[in-house]
């Protein structure tokens, strides 16, 4: 007799992942000379996390202490620094009994979806979207509600289209900037969306892992425009941590213990050790501030190569490490497209139907975080590619 598959088996799959899989794969069966493989698919810093905060690790290590369990919400000189950088980021004023620390932004979405929805609900977000988004809610027997989005609005979500909705969602997903279009909202747009929600009884989650990284438009946070907001931020993007699988929420009152008794349950706690790593990493902003030096170099670099290559149509680019590239004059098929980019010009990039299921057929998405010298070869193969 066959065994039960649960529903939540079923959530498809992050492509980019298979990406990254298959452009190691083509990088392990280069000949040796031959033209590495440019990595555009992945929305990983090329640099490690901060000096200062692996040698505070390597303090901890070095001191004998034992690194165990720390509450669930982390350890509070953190909590207490995290707040503090909405305080002098933002202007902002957030008590440390708010704050969550957690395990990156991938474990956050999981207890803020928990604690603020049930079963059935819808959440809305805009299309292109993060996928782990949709395909969370509905592992958790969640309906996620796309709102198609496109350059008239920059890709991101509009009062207007909130208002159209019929009946109300539950929830609302925004991000600023996102992935992967890289645009950002306004503070008073940001402002117009989290007053709507508050007058529609509709849970508003803020996803702010791309702050930081912003190129000439101002970061708004959504807890200086709403305290029933749902915050969620990581160390992986401005901070270059991925791997420390750190991050941190900034939770409405309403939902500090009920998402606390869910930490304790599925998490226990974020690593101790990513955690002081974590705190220092604060005190690093010349570093850091240097990182976001080479993303601006790489983006420029290509926000002129990828036109003159023959990839003319791009979403604005106010912050993140994407360009999202408008492909349908080249092809409907996105994910075959990158197969043989890959394949035959040596470059990954993730196919747009990761983040729009019905339109992102037409659509690539590059990232930028590499190194500048890949970026700045990239058009060049690109060109020589299309023209064959």
């Amino acid at each position: 007799m066959a065994l039960k598959v649960g529903k939540g088996a079923e959530a498809p799959p992050f492509l980019v992942m298979d990406v990254i899989a298959a452009a190691n794969a083509r990088e392990a069966a280069l000949p040796p000379g031959a033209p590495g493989v440019l990595r555009m698919e992945v929305g990983q810093p090329s640099t490690g996390a901060p000096r200062g905060a692996a040698e505070a690790a390597i303090r901890a290590l070095q001191g004998g202490a034992p690194l165990g369990y720390t509450e669930a919400f982390g350890l509070r000189p953190l909590r207490e620094r995290i707040a503090g950088h909405y305080r002098e980021k933002y202007g902002v004023a957030v008590p440390p009994s708010r704050v969550a620390v957690t395990v990156g932004a991938s474990g956050a979405f999981p207890l803020a979806f928990l604690a603020a929805f049930d079963v059935g609900d819808r959440v809305a977000m805009a299309a292109p979207f993060y996928p782990p988004y949709a395909n969370i809610l509905t592992a958790l027997g969640m309906v996620p509600q796309v709102l198609p989005c496109d350059a008239s609005t920059r890709f991101q979500p509009t009062v207007a289209m909130l208002e159209a909705l019929d009946p109300r969602p539950a929830g609302l997903i925004v991000a600023s900037p996102c992935n992967p279009a890289g645009t950002m909202l306004s503070r008073d747009e940001l402002a117009a969306i989290a007053d709507w929600c508050e007058r529609n009884g509709v849970r508003l989650v803020s996803d702010e892992i791309y702050h930081g990284l912003s190129y000439g438009m101002e970061e708004s946070t959504a807890a200086g425009c709403s305290d029933s907001a749902i915050v969620v931020n990581s160390f992986s993007k401005y901070f270059s941590m991925t791997g420390w699988r750190i991050g941190w929420m900034v939770l409405p009152e309403d939902l500090v213990r009920p998402v606390e008794c869910l930490a304790q349950n599925m998490f226990i706690s974020a690593p101790h050790i990513a955690q002081v790593a974590a705190e220092a990493a604060f005190g690093c902003a010349e570093e850091l501030e240097a990182n976001k030096a080479v993303y601006a170099r790489n983006r420029a670099l290509l926000l002129r190569g990828l036109p003159e290559a023959g990839f003319d149509k791009l979403a604005e680019a106010d912050g993140a490490f994407y360009l999202w590239a408008d492909i349908g004059h080249l092809t409907n098929d996105s994910v075959g497209f990158a197969a043989r980019m890959l394949a035959e010009a040596g470059i990954a990039a993730t196919p747009g139907v990761d983040f729009d299921p019905a339109r992102g057929g037409r659509f690539l998405r590059f990232s930028y975080c590499g190194a500048e010298a890949a970026m700045a070869e990239a058009p060049g193969r690109l060109r020589d590619w299309l023209r064959r």
